[in-house]
């Protein structure tokens, strides 16, 4: 009894020891190329632009704000930003996956405590002699024990009342639970940061949509005024062909111009009730029951903070996503390695087991028994080494995917920050090319009312402003849009610094969910 605790001592300092044993690889957090500076947002980019094009904000160091949307001061999208983040069921999805994830790390953490299991029992039975399980006696009660179950009289009869409880335990010395729950805790991080990036994807889909939506009617009002000058003209020429100063050719022609512009207005309106499907079906509202009223576009573009490269790393979800793909591939890693080393398990039972409810709180009703075992994997056939390097191998490919990702990142900003300086561009020469072309229609118009031009000059003239205007409606809705991706392309607002820790993705209490107040 006395080399007891300085065995159990021993024992206890070694596991101590060994348990601090991180057989797994260091996780360093590759470089990814990054450029000083943004090619297109450079004063050289905008020396060739005219007076009204656009322009990154100034200072520099400016940055965007959680509710980006808020900067276009258009408070319908803002009411329909609101309800995205409350109803948007794909959102909701996303979150229930991050809640999934955060379970599994607490499943993670079940590994470093023992497992205790009770296993109450009682028996009865009775024969000629006295069977096997009615001898059993618990170990540890003592010689001359009596309780185990005993025969009830003399007629063979016993009862047997038990109540063990086993606990076991496999110390973590090679840091096998420790890597599986850190592997655990970065796929949450990258659930969380999926979810962010599905929110800023559904925001930024919301807000093209909307401004699609806008500039179908800004179509729709330009086809309108068009319709009404067709049939001004229309009236025009069926006066002059009365009086007999034109002929049936040129209201033939106004007519066909008429008719046509209504067809084309017609169209518009399809294009119109897809988009406005599309966001009832963004904020979670069945299409049939969804309506918005026409409204033309006239918002004005804002000056977009873009900042430096450097910050685009700690901006987006999905960057933030494959960096922590990597945290978890490299801690898988440390998972199969502990393989290669032994392990070791702890066992212990004891309880209460009698012959009667009366004896079964006595001294000698008592067992108990304690058992330790090692056991070492000796040949496997190489299956540990292929482990390994297919999670190497894995792991050196998210590394790949996790540069990709930055080069894209930096490709869809400077692609988004030069389509809207070029088209800002595209849109003052417009503006110039419709004054032309109202010049041009109003000449047209004076020379055929005089005789000097047949009636096809002035709708050649219209067909020419008609075209021009619908071209600045495009662009209009182009740049529009252009400004929403590249919001989106610079993370949205977001931070990298609001991804969850790893001891909040432990946490039992509930982060927050979509629509909720943080």
């Amino acid at each position: 009894m006395d080399a007891k605790p300085p065995i159990l001592s021993a024992a206890a300092i070694c596991i101590a020891l060994l348990s601090g044993c991180n057989v797994g690889p260091k996780y360093t957090k590759p470089a990814a190329p990054t450029p000083p500076a943004f090619k297109e947002s450079s004063p050289a980019a905008y020396s060739q632009a005219p007076p009204g094009a656009w322009q990154p904000a100034k200072p520099e160091d400016a940055v965007l704000k959680g509710k980006w949307w808020e900067m276009f001061n258009e408070p319908e999208l803002n009411t329909l930003e609101d309800q995205l983040d409350i109803n948007n069921q794909n959102i909701k999805q996303y979150f229930q996956n991050f809640m999934a994830a955060r379970a599994e790390v607490r499943e993670a953490r079940a590994g470093y405590f023992p497992t205790v299991t009770a296993n109450p029992a009682y028996t009865k039975g009775g024969g000629g002699a006295l069977s096997s399980a009615a001898a059993i006696s618990g170990t540890g009660a003592g010689a001359g024990s009596t309780g185990g179950a005993t025969p009830t009289g003399g007629s063979g009869i016993y009862s047997s009342i038990s109540l063990p409880i086993d606990v076991s335990w496999e110390p973590d010395l090679w840091d096998r639970v420790r890597n599986t729950v850190r592997e655990y805790q970065y796929a949450a991080q990258v659930s969380a940061a999926d979810l962010e990036n599905e929110r800023l994807t559904e925001q930024a889909d919301l807000a093209a949509y909307y401004f699609q939506l806008r500039g179908q009617d800004a179509l729709q009002g330009l086809y309108n005024r068009t319709i009404e000058v067709d049939r001004q003209a229309l009236d025009l020429t069926r006066a002059l062909l009365e009086t007999g100063i034109d002929d049936q050719e040129a209201v033939d022609q106004t007519q066909v111009t008429l008719e046509n512009a209504q067809e084309a207005a017609i169209g518009i309106a399809t294009n119109r009730a897809i988009y406005e499907h599309a966001i009832a079906m963004l904020i979670g509202q069945p299409a049939s029951s969804f309506s918005m009223a026409v409204k033309n576009l006239t918002t004005p573009l804002p000056a977009i903070p873009v900042g430096v490269p450097s910050e685009l790393l700690q901006r987006r979800p999905d960057i933030a996503a494959a960096e922590r793909t990597m945290a978890a591939a490299n801690a898988l890693i440390g998972v199969e390695k502990a393989a290669y080393y032994p392990t070791l398990s702890l066992t212990g039972s004891g309880g209460l087991q009698s012959s009667s409810i009366g004896r079964l709180l006595s001294i000698p009703a008592l067992f108990w028994s304690l058992g330790a075992s090692a056991a070492e994997t000796i040949f496997d056939a190489g299956l540990r080494n292929a482990t390994v390097a297919q999670y190497t191998a894995q792991y050196n490919a998210d590394v790949a995917a996790y540069k990709q990702t930055v080069l894209t990142a930096f490709q869809q900003v400077e692609d988004y920050i030069a389509t809207l300086r070029v088209t800002s561009e595209q849109l003052e020469r417009q503006q110039a090319a419709i004054g032309t072309s109202e010049r041009y229609v109003t000449h047209e118009t004076s020379r055929y009312q005089t005789g000097l031009d047949p009636y096809l000059n002035v709708i050649t003239a219209q067909l020419t402003l008609l075209s021009n205007q619908e071209t600045q409606v495009a662009l209009r809705v182009n740049e529009m849009t252009a400004a929403v991706e590249l919001i989106q392309a610079l993370g949205g607002g977001w931070n990298v610094t609001e991804l969850p820790a790893a001891r909040q993705v432990t946490s039992k209490e509930a982060p927050r969910q979509a629509g909720d107040t943080p």
